[in-house]
């Protein structure tokens, strides 16, 4: 199949460490991989006891049950590509699948010895490709990996390619991890690297305390009183003042760190002001690593719809226009779906998908495994 040939629409599904549905985006690409636009969206919750069998899993699962969860995945994952797939205008083909499948495991490279990361996905292409008849492109984090970085994060790469900048600008994804692409204007290499926790640690905390899957418009966060003493225990965390190339997630972030920092006497809502205030600050310091913030800063993800956690951003970044991708054209929360079908777009056509200045990889490779229907 040709280059021109493959223009058309490609399907990227994202479902990240929140475990609360998954984000499909029909994404209309170009020859050259340039966004067309997004011509429809879908998002599937997943099955309550499926999200909680997900969270529990980890190091220490049966082999069993993450083979299960793995084929349960791969269902939920084709029925949300057909799901958006059905909405796909008459005469745009559709050419593949990019699958980004559930992470239940990611450790970055350890220690000074260059030890390699590994990262775990599941969500069996082979039953998703069955179950649609498209071709599906998954597994792209682990070339990363064998290249010596970390596999993560992947999106800066979409975001460059896509969005020029005449002046250094930023793009924040405040999903269940934070993680941030600097987008420079004098053509040196993009920066891009996990911050620290975002959604992942308010929403457990509001699970907790709330029996809510998520603190809407961070009402409750803004209701209380940041805890100055727990902030600064939390900040002392080493990732924080690590440096970039570097990645995380909730095998680190997790409830039980924030309660291992907790003395036990603390209000929950000081303890959710708390965690949204060191998202808000730490994200900050991040977009400061370079020197001072960018002017731009669009926030794509869950938490661009959260009105306490972007007046905390904005409030770090005094001068700094924070807003959504909306700004770009694209809907905040489809900018990580489009990501993945832009990554099956670049396997499709041999085009790197990863940037080594991000991930630390020691060269450009060409990320994903392709399944065919």
């Amino acid at each position: 199949m040709s280059a021109a040939a493959r223009e058309g629409a490609y399907i990227g599904l994202m479902s990240g460490t929140s475990v609360d549905g998954i984000d499909a985006a029909l994404v209309h690409l170009g020859p050259d991989g340039r966004v067309h636009g997004i011509r429809a969206t879908a998002w599937t919750p997943l099955d309550d006891r499926l999200a909680e069998a997900v969270r529990a899993a980890g190091a220490q699962t049966p082999l069993q049950q993450l083979c299960e969860l793995d084929r349960h995945l791969a269902d939920a994952f084709a029925a949300a590509a057909l799901a958006v797939h059905r909405q796909a205008p008459d005469g745009l083909p559709v050419h593949a699948i990019g699958c980004h499948g559930q992470t239940v495991w990611h450790q970055g490279p350890q220690g000074d010895d260059g030890t390699p990361g590994h990262s775990v996905q599941l969500g069996d292409p082979n039953r998703i490709a069955a179950g649609t008849g498209l071709p599906v492109v998954a597994d792209f984090r682990r070339r990363d990996i064998a290249e010596g970085g970390h596999g993560a994060p992947l999106a800066p790469a979409f975001h460059a390619h896509c969005w020029d900048s005449e002046e250094a600008a930023a793009v924040v994804n405040l999903g269940g991890i934070a993680n941030l692409t600097l987008l420079p204007a004098d053509g040196a290499p993009v920066i891009g690297f996990d911050s620290g926790p975002a959604n992942t640690l308010l929403d457990a905390w509001a699970r907790r305390h709330l029996e809510t899957p998520f603190d809407a418009g961070g009402a409750w966060a803004a209701s209380g009183r940041v805890d100055t003493a727990l902030l600064a225990r939390l900040r002392a965390d080493p990732f924080f003042a690590r440096p970039a190339p570097k990645s995380t997630g909730p095998e680190h972030f997790n409830l039980e760190w924030v309660l291992a920092h907790c003395r036990g006497d603390e209000k929950a809502a000081d303890v959710q002001a708390t965690l949204a205030e060191l998202t808000a600050s730490t994200v900050a310091d991040a977009l400061r690593a370079g020197g001072a913030p960018p002017r731009r800063i669009r926030v794509c993800g869950g938490g661009a719809h959260n009105e306490d956690l972007m007046g905390r951003l904005r409030a770090h970044c005094p001068g700094a226009e924070v807003t959504s991708t909306a700004a770009l054209g694209m809907d905040p929360d489809y900018v990580e779906a489009a990501a993945f079908a832009w990554l099956a777009w670049a396997r499709l056509h041999d085009h790197p998908g990863n940037l080594p200045s991000v991930t630390g990889a020691r060269r450009a490779a060409v990320l994903g495994g392709l399944f065919a229907p």
